[in-house]
């Protein structure tokens, strides 16, 4: 028996646990992400529902977002019109399966029918085909890869328990605040009546997005359908590099969530981040920087990191060196005013002394404020050559072949500036304090004790 069961286990990671695991982290065979800058798809699943699905479009079509909809096929056969609504006013009609079940308890010709069932029943109301598809929960099993010439699997990057009515409507707007932004698939549900789902959890959803759109509308930021998404992703410079490339590029992109988990590392502006910093202590050999102020072991400074994600989409859609400095410096116009106002309320980060980062693509920095130094010879210095020359070899436009041209220039240089110069170019003034000095806290001693009333003391 207990061997049996331990097969059982085997077999059931092979064929579910390991392909689930590798479409959520690696989107092997799946859409997860667009890349474009003012744009990010609404998803909702398991509709169409007879009472929420209908307020969902008005409130969509109020502010000319377009969605996608991953509908169950029994819901859409008991709600034509819905459906026909949803095609008529341009949103994308996707399958989520005849019945709400997950993949990892169907065999795959199971599967493939539940599937073709859903499609024939959109095809039947709409006369369009649909070839995009989100299994139940996400859960795809081993032969649902094999599916990709006859449909598109399409997951999320976002996803915000609003199934359950416990979440509330306030809760889940700050939630969904939170992510909004480029390029987000956003998984929302139209519909209560699923398992483990709250009859009432779309009354909730349905405040919260109407709040997320007037945001996003004042940010500029659009809804598209997944496939337009899709489309943009394909057509990117992306897709056309080597699959070593983009692999290396993945490992990279973990390798940098990693990072920022370990050591804390935050972001200026997480709806759209480019510049991540850490407050630590300086370790490096003294400098004097322009101000006149001496940088020594110990001093606390402001550590810059630039996102990695951002730096590669901004290599591959440049066409020259001088095109990926000006993109990067027009991004840290837009985040250093933004770092002075957190360092301006943030009394911790007025100590730092400096503003640090060390970099190889250095073209640019002095425009704001920075020193460009070299970085002492050491194993330090080494290392850091040997990992900017893989990182700049994956996101420079010229790719590796960049190395080889005048690669005595390519070497790694510290920036450095002090933290009261950035505060003097945006108009800020450093927090103070509420620290009182001795002299102060003594005389209100002595006020106290004047107005205390005598005590007569008897041995």
């Amino acid at each position: 028996m207990q061997t049996l069961l331990l097969w059982l286990f085997y077999i059931s990671s092979f064929y579910a646990f390991i392909p689930g695991m590798i479409s959520r982290i690696f989107g092997y065979r799946v859409f997860r992400k667009g890349i474009r800058r003012t744009e990010f798809a609404l998803t909702f699943d398991d509709g169409p529902d007879p009472r929420y699905t209908p307020q969902l479009l008005d409130l969509l079509k109020q502010y000319d977002a377009k969605a996608t909809f991953f509908v169950v096929g029994a819901h859409a056969e008991q709600n034509p019109e819905i459906i026909k609504r949803m095609y008529d006013e341009g949103h994308l009609i996707g399958i989520h399966n005849y019945v709400h079940k997950t993949n990892w308890l169907m065999r795959p010709a199971t599967v493939k029918q539940q599937i073709k069932r859903t499609g024939d029943i959109i095809y039947s109301i709409t006369g369009e085909r649909s070839t995009y598809y989100r299994p139940p929960w996400g859960i795809v099993n081993l032969f649902d890869f094999s599916k990709r010439s006859q449909v598109q699997i399409v997951l999320w990057s976002a996803m915000f328990g609003d199934w359950k009515e416990k979440l509330g409507a306030e809760r889940l707007t700050e939630k969904l605040l939170t992510k909004l932004g480029p390029g987000e698939v956003m998984l929302l549900h139209d519909c209560g009546t699923t398992l483990g789902a709250d009859p009432k959890a779309p009354e909730h959803m349905l405040i919260a997005l109407e709040r997320m759109l007037e945001e996003a509308k004042k940010r500029g930021l659009r809804s598209i359908r997944v496939d337009e998404m899709i489309e943009q992703v394909q057509n990117s410079p992306i897709q056309q590099l080597s699959f070593s490339k983009r692999l290396v590029v993945g490992l990279w992109l973990v390798w940098e969530q990693c990072f920022q988990f370990m050591f804390r590392i935050k972001t200026i502006a997480p709806a759209d981040p480019f510049l991540h910093y850490r407050l630590r202590k300086y370790q490096g050999d003294p400098v004097q920087m322009d101000n006149g102020e001496r940088l020594v072991k110990g001093d606390k400074i402001i550590e810059l990191h630039i996102d990695n994600r951002q730096l590669f989409e901004l290599g591959v859609h440049s066409r020259s060196s001088a095109q990926l400095a000006i993109r990067m410096i027009r991004r840290m116009e837009k985040d250093l005013p933004v770092l002075a106002e957190r360092i301006a309320a943030d009394v911790d980060l007025a100590e730092a002394k400096a503003l640090y980062g060390v970099s190889m693509l250095n073209r640019g920095p002095e425009k704001f404020g920075f020193m460009v130094l070299d970085l002492p010879d050491g194993w330090f210095a080494r290392s850091t050559k040997f990992y900017l020359s893989i990182l700049l070899s994956v996101i420079h436009p010229a790719g590796g072949a960049r190395l080889k041209v005048r690669s005595e220039v390519l070497v790694p240089k510290m920036m450095l500036m002090p933290v009261s110069q950035l505060l003097d170019q945006m108009n800020k003034q450093r927090p103070q304090k509420q620290v009182k000095s001795r002299e102060r806290i003594r005389e209100e001693e002595l006020s106290l004790e004047a107005e205390l009333p005598g005590v007569t003391v008897v041995n």
